[in-house]
């Protein structure tokens, strides 16, 4: 019995802010927290919570610093969030293909 695409799913993964954030972060080294707010169209606090959950699922990485004397988060792929994320893309296409999308 073939399985279903979904369940090849990441839980961590599969929701619209936190994919992306991946997504984003797939094209670039690392993205500003406050470039991921607006270009997701979420709020700040938002933004928050699931780059939380990416962080305790190893996915991604924030680091605090400054540009010049503003402060400033930069949240960075893991090389487990770059992986999981093409295979997030796979499972994604292969459920695109089983149900004739296209």
């Amino acid at each position: 019995m073939n399985r279903h695409p979904t369940t090849d799913l990441d839980e961590a993964v599969h929701q619209r802010v936190r994919l992306g954030v991946l997504a984003v972060l797939s094209e670039a080294d690392r993205a500003a927290f406050t470039y991921l707010r607006d270009v997701l169209a979420v709020t700040d606090g938002n933004l928050s919570a699931h780059v939380r959950v990416l962080v305790d699922a190893g996915l991604v990485s924030v680091d605090k610093g400054f540009e010049g004397a503003r402060p400033k988060t930069w949240v960075r792929a893991t090389d487990a969030g770059r992986a999981t994320f093409r295979s997030e893309i796979k499972a994604l296409r292969a459920l695109v293909d089983q149900y004739g999308g296209g």
